[in-house]
């Protein structure tokens, strides 16, 4: 009796996901997705998960801005759009909710040390991915600190008080390091998303 050789299963095709003002190819990690309400009003689509059609677009507020001009939106849901004034900042606000959200999953995960000095202790044993400063804290820590960072990313979004709001502490936070893991992965997704909108509104405002 002859055996049939069994073909290994193929993998379900990944959707084409391309920027409606560039044309450039996208994935979930590198892009964002927005999705229309049922009367029409386009919304961002944070996590990608609303149904429906969705549209993609590089994270740039002059991008946003362009395809907006340009009726970009409007061809790939082939319907018509509105969009509310406000929609730059709601995006802005939204990726910045969505990475400080990431930060405290990391602290949860027991994957985050904070003060100078347990950072410090992480950048120099090279279990830290990430080095966030915040962006209102002084120069001399931030010195200090790139001097051991080695290969890890360095993020500067946010205020003292932002991070000490995201990591549950009452007081101050100038330094987090975050351990290589997935946790780290997802702030620095949610990090780079943000870093390159705020990019394309300096652009803009140029």
């Amino acid at each position: 009796m002859r055996r049939r050789r069994l073909k290994p299963a193929l993998k379900a095709k990944e959707p084409e996901r391309r920027c409606v003002a560039t044309g450039a190819a996208l994935t979930p990690e590198t892009g964002l997705r927005f999705a229309l309400s049922p009367d029409g009003e386009l919304a961002p689509d944070f996590s990608a998960r609303l149904p429906g059609r969705g549209a993609w677009l590089t994270p740039d507020r002059a991008l946003l801005d362009a395809a907006l001009k340009k009726g970009a939106f409007a061809r790939s849901f082939k319907a018509g759009v509105t969009a509310p004034a406000d929609l730059a900042e709601r995006v802005e606000a939204g990726l910045a909710k969505q990475a400080l959200s990431a930060l405290g999953l990391a602290r949860r995960a027991g994957d985050v040390a904070t003060g100078f000095e347990k950072v410090r202790a992480m950048l120099a044993d090279g279990t830290a991915a990430v080095l966030v400063n915040a962006a209102d804290g002084g120069e001399d820590g931030r010195r200090k600190l790139a001097r051991v960072a080695g290969d890890a990313a360095v993020v500067e979004l946010f205020s003292e008080a932002e991070l000490a709001a995201a990591l549950g502490r009452d007081g101050p936070t100038v330094h987090v390091g975050v351990k290589a893991g997935p946790a780290a992965q997802r702030f620095l997704k949610e990090a780079r998303r943000l870093t390159g909108f705020r990019r394309g509104e300096k652009a803009a405002q140029n």
